[in-house]
Parts: structure tokens; sequence; C-alpha cells
């Protein structure tokens, strides 16, 4: 997720936000990161991002709810794809 606060949290605190499935919790994000990424992960923080009422023509409707994590990576960590051109 490429957003203006991901990319502050990620260059100020060398953190990484991702947007996760909403029945994960911080345990299995924290083991799917490691075997995927093959990196250590030292601290996981979740946050869920509610729907938002929107009028859709004559029909109200609500954005899809959202759960996104904050990774912590260990000392001398980091994720080569993410990084900038």
């Amino acid at each position: 997720m490429f957003t203006e606060k991901g990319t502050f949290i990620k260059e100020l605190n060398g953190k990484l936000l991702i947007e996760v499935d909403m029945s994960s919790n911080k345990i299995e994000i924290k083991r799917a990161f490691e075997e995927i990424f093959k990196v250590k992960v030292v601290k996981v923080s979740t946050i869920t991002q509610p729907g938002k009422w929107k009028k859709y023509g004559k029909s109200i409707g609500m954005t899809q709810t959202i759960k996104k994590a904050i990774v912590t990576l260990g000392k001398g960590e980091k994720l080569d794809f993410i990084e900038g051109v």
C-alpha cells in the first residue's frame, strides 16, 4: 500500500504499512511476512479502518472495512522491491 502516510512511516521509522486480511491476527501476519520475505520481524501493530457511508446516485452504500498492519523489521533488515527507483 503506497499512501502518503505509509511512505511517511517508512521514511521516518523504517516500518512498513501493508493491507492484510480482516481475519488475520498479529502472530499470523508476523509468521507469513517472515516466511515470504525472509526477514526478521520485531513488532506488528494492526489498525482496523471502518468503512464510510457513501452516496452512489440515489442509493446509499458503505465502502469496505479494511485492516492494515504496521510491520517493524529487525535492525539492518530491509525489502529492496519496496524501495523507490
